[in-house]
């Protein structure tokens, strides 16, 4: 049993990621004697989080056979509004009770398209991407707000005392165990597999598909906003092209993970290890002066590769799981 389970993770996608992580800590170490060090991780990691905590919902997203491409829209929707709101003199608290509330009634208007009228929600999340950075621009113009209280930016570029983590990543880590329980030791997350996989198959088997989908996208508004809280607290600025461009990162990050772009099929711990390879990379190039689009190039790579590999990689298996009946089912020669 034990050679079977040690087979089985030498065959799998993960396996592969953390290969490839290797490789990008390597690379990274070689390319900047700055990169292994234990400043420029925690300066790595905080660079990660609004990304990380968008792609947690948009995995179980594109598990049920949807996507998401509004999330980063959404982060900067939000953060406008919370400069604003705190502008006007609204107490802080509120103003992030109101994000985070825009935030999922954004997702909810995302969902109700794609459940009730039937919408592709590539096409749907692809015009709320429009929409909703456009309301940031008509609510804040060109300005940016950035007269936050000290207590709220130190959240976002401070560390737990005695130490370089980052608190943003306590949050990650809190709701990454969250999402991993939901996904894959809970009924909810079996159902959202069943979605994916059969759509009709599963709501003849009892499932509320609609509604389901329908709470994924408000998930999804909803830690988009938190995302947008954390930027606004990182930066210590509120401006509407905020995390601008953020949802390729995001959506290669879920499929490099293993998550499969018709659904059914993924799991959270690759999009794990996925968001930190892209994070090494990132960071290796920004090290050595390599600029943003070069970086943007290496990204969109990666996410053609994450659609071509695992499935290239699956029809490997098919065919080899082939030859081996054909060869275990032949006659024997006497």
């Amino acid at each position: 049993m034990i050679k079977e389970r040690a087979k089985a993770l030498v065959n799998s996608w993960d396996a592969f990621l953390v290969v490839l992580l290797l490789l990008a800590i390597v690379y990274g170490s070689f390319r900047s004697p700055y990169f292994l060090t234990a400043f420029n991780f925690s300066a790595l990691t905080r660079d990660l989080m609004e990304k990380a905590i968008m792609a947690l919902p948009m995995t179980l997203i594109i598990i049920a056979g949807e996507i998401d491409l509004s999330v980063a829209s959404v982060l900067g929707l939000t953060s406008v509004l919370l400069g604003v709101l705190w502008n006007a003199g609204i107490p802080l608290w509120l103003c992030i009770v109101i994000a985070l509330l825009v935030g999922a009634i954004a997702g909810l208007l995302n969902g109700l398209l794609v459940t009730r009228l039937g919408l592709p929600s590539l096409v749907v999340t692809l015009g709320t991407l429009a929409l909703y950075r456009g309301l940031a621009y008509v609510i804040i113009g060109d300005q940016a707000v950035s007269s936050f209280p000290a207590d709220f930016t130190s959240f976002g570029f401070g560390s737990v005392p005695g130490t370089l983590i980052p608190w943003p990543f306590v949050v990650f880590v809190i709701l990454a165990l969250l999402f991993l329980a939901l996904l894959h030791r809970s009924w909810v997350g079996r159902q959202i597999y069943a979605i994916g996989n059969n759509q009709e198959a599963a709501r003849f088997a009892g499932i509320h598909v609609a509604r389901i989908k329908l709470l994924l996208f408000v998930l999804s508004g909803l830690l988009a906003a938190l995302a947008g809280i954390v930027f606004t607290s990182r930066f210590a600025s509120a401006r509407p092209d905020n995390a601008l461009g953020f949802e390729l990162d995001v959506v290669t990050i879920v499929l490099l993970g293993g998550v499969n772009i018709f659904g059914g099929r993924g799991t959270l711990i690759g999009v794990i290890l996925s968001l930190f390879i892209i994070g090494a990379l990132r960071n290796a190039l920004g090290l050595t002066n390599i600029s943003g689009d070069i970086q943007n190039i290496v990204v969109g790579i990666l996410l053609i590769f994450s659609v071509l590999g695992p499935n290239v990689v699956q029809r490997i298996r098919e065919a080899l799981a082939r030859r081996q009946m054909v060869a275990g089912g032949s006659p024997k020669k006497v």
